[in-house]
């Protein structure tokens, strides 16, 4: 007799609960007011914690930002962060001299390896209307073989992400963003795009979209069978999760926007992460609104972790080695004219990498 598919389920916090080869996952949902002019909230910023303001005020945080909401410069070691934005605009600058401005639909993806110091700020662009951010950032942990990889980031923009629509036999729709590793349904339509950058690949006629990883990355190695996928199902909406390749696999499915949802015939009514058993194919069924849903899922990478804030390694002693390196180096030091830089008005999206390559996308919010 088999288990049941849902191994473990557990409310969602802050951040939510991760398993390996994730080390930390947070979604960011921010009712920002209208900008001020100067890229921060037309509102007073009495009574809050500047600096450490996580209190949700009025719905929104400024975090560690003084002026404008987001995160100043900060440092990371030896894993990586995926930033998915799903609504509002987000200034990235690092210490190898690259920034990048990228909004809804578009993500980042940073190999921090070897050591680098970044910046992701949140500015208030709009003067007329408020502001809205709406984000997951996860950490996805490097083997001990890639962590002092040398960092870099890549973009991949909104127009080059695979995303399926899938019909039940009722023709409501389950939607599906392909943000890492593999995806194949039957009977799904892959929205094909025009603009659509190396790194992703779609094939129409089967259903099915592969996204390619950064060289160093833990995903981009054939066995590690990781995916991060995000689903949106209509109301009614009955959708076939598939079953992972890996025998060792590890799945976990963040319900986090709707009423209730039927996963596996267990029903679900409180946002809530969700251990899968990632060899079972499970069926989910929406309830009477809209639910969407994040999935992550990997075989383990396995190793120790030492994780002291923003340093992550294997052992105390590289811990150590880490904190020593940042002082002495600054990992790069800090191009910029103040911690936390904001790349103009200009409605634009771009990135401009450590080698000089620039790219320009049409602006979308």
């Amino acid at each position: 007799m088999s288990r049941h598919p849902i191994l473990r389920s557990t409310p969602l916090g802050m951040p939510w609960d991760t398993i390996d080869p994730f080390l930390f996952c947070v979604y960011h949902d921010d009712q920002y007011p209208k900008g001020n002019g100067q890229f921060g909230p037309e509102a007073t910023l009495d009574g809050r914690a500047l600096g450490q303001d996580f209190s949700r005020r009025d719905g929104w945080s400024m975090y560690h930002g003084q002026r404008v909401p987001g995160f100043p410069s900060h440092p990371h070691r030896g894993f990586e962060t995926v930033t998915i934005v799903r609504r509002g605009v987000i200034d990235h600058s690092d210490s190898l001299g690259a920034a990048a401005r990228y909004s809804a639909g578009d993500v980042q993806w940073l190999t921090a390896g070897s050591g680098i110091q970044h910046a992701e700020m949140f500015p208030l662009l709009d003067h007329d209307k408020a502001n809205p951010l709406e984000l997951f950032q996860i950490w996805l942990n490097l083997p001990a073989r890639s962590k002092m990889a040398k960092p870099h980031f890549t973009m991949l923009w909104a127009e080059s992400i695979p995303r399926l629509s899938v019909s039940d036999a009722n023709g409501r729709l389950t939607e599906l963003s392909c943000i890492a590793g593999t995806i194949a349904l039957e009977n799904a339509t892959v929205n094909a795009t025009e603009n659509a950058t190396a790194g992703s690949t779609e094939d129409v006629a089967s259903g099915a979209a592969t996204v390619s990883s950064p060289p160093d990355s833990w995903a981009s190695q054939p066995e590690s069978d990781l995916a991060i996928w995000t689903l949106a199902m209509e109301p009614g909406a009955h959708f076939a999760l598939p079953t992972a390749q890996g025998k060792s696999t590890r799945r976990c499915l963040y319900f986090f926007k709707g009423a209730a949802v039927t996963v596996a015939g267990q029903r679900v009514e409180s946002h809530a992460a969700l251990e899968l058993d990632a060899s079972q194919e499970l069926e989910l069924v929406c309830g009477e609104t809209r639910a969407e849903f994040l999935l992550l899922q990997g075989r383990p990478i396995g190793e120790t972790v030492a994780q002291h804030g923003p340093f992550v390694m294997n052992t105390r002693q590289e811990l150590v080695q880490a904190f020593e390196d940042y002082q002495r180096t600054q990992f790069g030091g800090w191009p910029w004219p103040d911690s936390a830089p904001v790349h103009g008005d200009e409605r634009v999206r771009f990135a401009r990498h450590h080698d000089g390559r620039l790219e320009r996308m049409p602006f979308r919010r």
